[in-house]
């Protein structure tokens, strides 16, 4: 009986039987946007693949230079925010021009490459400095379908392409900026070997000694020796010294690292990971060598 009464009343009842219809629908609504965050979850997971590039890798300045030149190329693009990088360019004269080039802001892009579309999403976090160059921590995170992931190689593969190809018949000088490498300036016209005068003989020597080192790296490899060849240059200043390691790495096509052993603060743990990490095809340039048997270089941690 107290079943029938509750039930007349409520049938009975507009404002229950509103409360219970908006009820229903409100419940319903959330269990069919609770479905469409799953099913665009699966769709993510199961259609797309996503490729994230941070700051610290080389890659990174390669893509936002592949992408600078996409958009000063192409009128037609689907890019809204953008970022101004400044570029300096060295004409034979020696005179310098300025140019700026547009690359892609924080945010989201679109673009399509060889028939395949791609999001581009630069982000920026102020919270995370690089404790080396002070400026805030960035990723760019490319994203395709699945069936396209192939992309990501030939696309990386192009942008490194394009990047080197402006240092190209130039020598690129790197500087070590705390436990990372620093381009140093802008890149040089490479020097020719004739142009350094020194003592008959010394050039021809030590570049044929070189090369020999060079295309030997096999023989090395399959008797473990370390794979690393030195040369001491001394004399006063002024002597040739850095001419002829320009002229050099001008001749074997390489770029010059400079390191000074007499810098404040180079402890062995630093100097390690330097030379372990130095940029390919370079010349390892050490200068005061004489610091290093005055022990002026400070103890790593494990030695206190």
């Amino acid at each position: 009986m107290s079943e029938s009464i509750l039930s007349s009343l409520f049938s009975s009842n507009p404002y229950f039987s509103a409360g219970i219809g908006v009820l229903g629908f409100g419940a319903g609504l959330a269990a069919l946007r609770q479905g469409l965050v799953r099913g665009s979850y699966l769709v993510r997971r199961k259609l797309l693949v996503s490729l994230e590039i941070p700051s610290k890798d080389k890659s990174y300045q390669w893509f936002l230079y592949w992408m600078s030149k996409r958009i000063n190329n192409n009128s037609r693009n689907n890019t809204h925010q953008y970022a101004v990088q400044t570029s300096f360019i060295q004409h034979d004269n020696g005179s310098i021009s300025t140019t700026f080039s547009l690359i892609p802001g924080p945010g989201k892009h679109y673009f399509k490459w060889r028939g395949v579309w791609l999001q581009v999403e630069r982000q920026r976090d102020a919270k995370l400095l690089d404790i080396t160059s002070g400026s805030p921590w960035e990723t760019v995170t490319l994203t395709t379908l699945s069936k396209d992931k192939y992309i990501f190689t030939e696309l990386l593969q192009e942008s490194r392409k394009l990047a080197l190809e402006q240092q190209e018949g130039k020598t690129v000088i790197y500087t070590s900026w705390g436990p990372e490498w620093r381009q140093f300036g802008l890149p040089r016209k490479r020097r020719f070997l004739n142009s350094v005068i020194l003592d008959k003989g010394i050039k021809e020597r030590i570049l044929q000694d070189v090369k020999e080192f060079i295309n030997n790296d096999k023989w090395y490899n399959e008797r473990g020796i370390p794979y690393r060849r030195g040369y001491l240059l001394y004399g006063p200043p002024g002597s040739g010294k850095s001419s002829f390691i320009q002229a050099l790495a001008g001749e074997l096509e390489y770029n010059i690292c400079i390191m000074n052993l007499s810098e404040r603060g180079l402890t062995d743990d630093r100097l390690t990971h330097l030379l372990s990490n130095a940029p390919e095809r370079s010349i390892m340039l050490l200068e005061d060598i004489d610091a290093a048997f005055i022990q002026k270089r400070q103890p790593t941690d494990q030695q206190g």
